[in-house]
């Protein structure tokens, strides 16, 4: 039987929102054209944001897309 592995996007968007002037969730929300709801989702994990999205909140914070998002395969757990 086939082990299933689990793929995990990881972010490190609340500490860049913190870094940048202590911005809020809704700020980022409206700054990149998606509902606060979303932006809480995708910080907790709950949900991976298009590439389209991932680039547009790697802009707002003027860092490349790897400084936001990060990818676990979990190929040797």
């Amino acid at each position: 039987m086939a082990k299933q592995t689990k793929h995990k996007i990881s972010n490190n968007i609340r500490t860049l929102r913190f870094m940048k002037e202590e911005m809020t969730q809704q700020q980022l929300a409206e700054l990149v054209g998606v509902t606060r709801q979303t932006i809480v989702a995708i910080e907790k994990g709950k949900y991976s944001p298009t590439l389209e999205l991932a680039f547009r909140i790697a802009n707002v914070f003027e860092v490349p897309l790897n400084e936001v998002f990060s990818y676990d395969d979990n190929k040797n757990s």
